[in-house]
């Protein structure tokens, strides 16, 4: 009776979230026209060569995806922290980490999946092969939740302070170098005939660990932020 309650919760936060996004499909389309915008830019400026492409194409989609990830995370907490509907939540009997993973869920669904189907189209752009693409697909989908859970933990640190947009990103950005490490070294691997299990296996790794820690580490930033 307690999963099932704790997983009612966790789909409500998700499902009021998602309301609530769609109603500011701005928000939403920026990120994604801007991880379009930054992708589509590289091979203008690099030039026609496909080899050069095929090569810098995993890193410029993972850059783009990151930098589009940093524009919505600022978002995440600052609504509810102005209208009083965060406090109301840290009040809540209910697990505040239940409500917090919830949002970080509500937060990939419409800032990180949309990249995840946009990437394949754009890596046509840089001439990849099937089988990189289908590993680059299965990188964001291991990668891109990460980029949401570690970068709640920076938006609760830097909820209402002044500049905060910049101190986030110092915060978050060290903190996914990893994941663009192996999700971009897993695409290189399959381009060159390697194993492509290690980096996987490490990011599906990070992932569990992700999911573990960060909505209680979340929580109590949170808990700091508030006092």
């Amino acid at each position: 009776m307690k999963k099932s309650t704790m997983f009612g919760l966790l789909m409500l936060v998700v499902r009021r979230d998602l309301i609530l996004a769609m109603r500011r499909r701005a928000d939403v389309l920026t990120t994604l026209i801007f991880f379009v915008m930054v992708v589509s830019l590289f091979p203008l400026g690099v030039g026609p060569e496909m080899a050069m492409l095929r090569k810098m194409a995993p890193g410029v989609l993972w850059v783009a995806a990151l930098l589009s990830s940093m524009l919505s995370l600022g978002r995440l907490f600052s609504a509810d922290y102005l209208d009083g509907t965060l406090e109301q939540m840290m009040l809540a009997p209910q697990s505040l980490s239940m409500l917090v993973l919830g949002k970080m869920a509500a937060h990939w669904v419409v800032s990180g999946f949309p990249l995840v189907l946009m990437a394949p189209v754009l890596g046509l752009q840089f001439d990849m092969t099937g089988e990189a693409l289908v590993v680059l697909i299965i990188g964001l989908l291991l990668g891109t939740p990460i980029l949401s859970m570690v970068g709640a933990i920076g938006a609760a640190l830097t909820l209402g302070l002044r500049g905060g947009g910049v101190l986030l990103s110092l915060l978050v950005l060290p903190l996914c170098i990893p994941v663009l490490i192996f999700a971009t070294g897993a695409v290189d691997a399959v381009t060159s005939g390697l194993n492509i299990t290690a980096h996987l296996s490490l990011l599906g790794a990070f992932f569990v660990m992700a999911l573990v820690f960060t909505p209680w580490v979340t929580a109590q930033a949170l808990r700091i932020s508030m006092e």
